[in-house]
């Protein structure tokens, strides 16, 4: 397994995080309890000591499994859960008031059987909270022990402009970014670069179309948001061009002995040498494929192959 520090932090954590949307039971097709706690389980076998998660997935449901999963084992890992997404009720809205970030951290707490959450993150701004009240009620919970550290996840260049005074006091920022979607790369090492903090990746296997095990022929059931078009790694021309680049995948993997998943992942640990790679995963199997990719590198012809097919 590979580490890293994170910015700003004492934190060191797996360069392999373990993705908690699929534990949320909601919207990734048939998804069992047992085979998410064994994942977890085999995550902390293999080395990961990171763990990503929201609220909002399976509206605490994530929260929930991950505590179980974890047991007695919680004070070994790093938890990263997030804030400012108030679902329920048939209706999503944004909301970074302090007053939210109290409620929905007590009820993180609580849901994650803990008493302190290693890493809270920003899930998404709101646009009307200021940012200095936000960072205010966050100091005010770091110095409290209720959290250790705190993030930012999904913020864009046209973001930055508020976040620049407090450029050190983020440890991360997660982004979307795989070999299937290049659009925020510019964006995730500005952010990296211009608030000093360590670049994380959501989507890193494309919502799975990077694993190899989907082809134009697949359909998914209405359980699985892939279903819908907006979804658009498994539908139209985007899925022809990501089909060309598993193809490119699978050579590597073949020739390296690998995971077409594994190399998917190693693609963004040495795209982005100082990154964390959050991948979500359903059942062990999944797990121990993404965990191939650590210790070894892509050499100069892979790196430029795959570059070339993804761009």
């Amino acid at each position: 397994m590979e580490y890293i520090t994170l910015k700003n932090s004492n934190l060191q954590v797996s360069r392999l995080c373990m993705g908690g949307c699929p534990m949320g039971g909601y919207g990734w097709g048939k998804v069992e309890e047992k085979e998410l706690l064994a994942a977890i389980g085999s995550a902390m076998e293999h080395g990961v000591n990171f763990f990503d998660t929201a609220d909002t997935y399976g509206l605490g449901q994530s929260e929930r499994t991950l505590a179980k999963g974890l047991g007695p084992h919680r004070k070994d890992v790093v938890i990263e859960t997030k804030f400012g997404v108030r679902a329920g009720g048939g209706k999503t809205v944004y909301d970074n008031s302090p007053a939210y970030i109290q409620t929905a951290l007590e009820a993180s707490l609580r849901r994650l059987n803990t008493d302190y959450i290693d890493i809270y993150l920003i899930h998404y701004r709101d646009g009307k909270t200021p940012i200095a009240e936000v960072t205010g009620k966050l100091e005010q919970l770091k110095a409290q022990g209720k959290i250790r550290y705190y993030g930012l996840s999904n913020i864009h260049a046209d973001g930055l402009a508020e976040m620049l005074p407090y450029a050190g006091k983020f440890v991360c920022c997660q982004n979307e970014f795989s070999l299937a979607c290049r659009k925020n790369e510019n964006d995730l090492q500005a952010v990296q670069n211009r608030l000093d903090l360590t670049p994380m990746t959501w989507g890193s296997l494309g919502q799975g179309i990077l694993t190899g095990k989907y082809d134009e022929h697949t359909v998914f059931g209405a359980d699985d948001r892939r279903s819908r078009d907006v979804y658009v790694n498994f539908h139209g021309e985007k899925l022809a061009k990501n089909l060309g680049i598993v193809r490119v995948l699978r050579n590597i993997a073949q020739h390296r002995g690998k995971t077409i998943a594994a190399c998917a992942i190693r693609w963004i640990l040495d795209t982005l040498p100082e990154s964390v790679v959050i991948a979500g995963v359903k059942r062990p199997a999944q797990l121990e494929a993404n965990v191939e990719a650590m210790d070894w590198h892509l050499d100069e012809e892979e790196l430029r192959e795959l570059d070339e097919v993804s761009k």
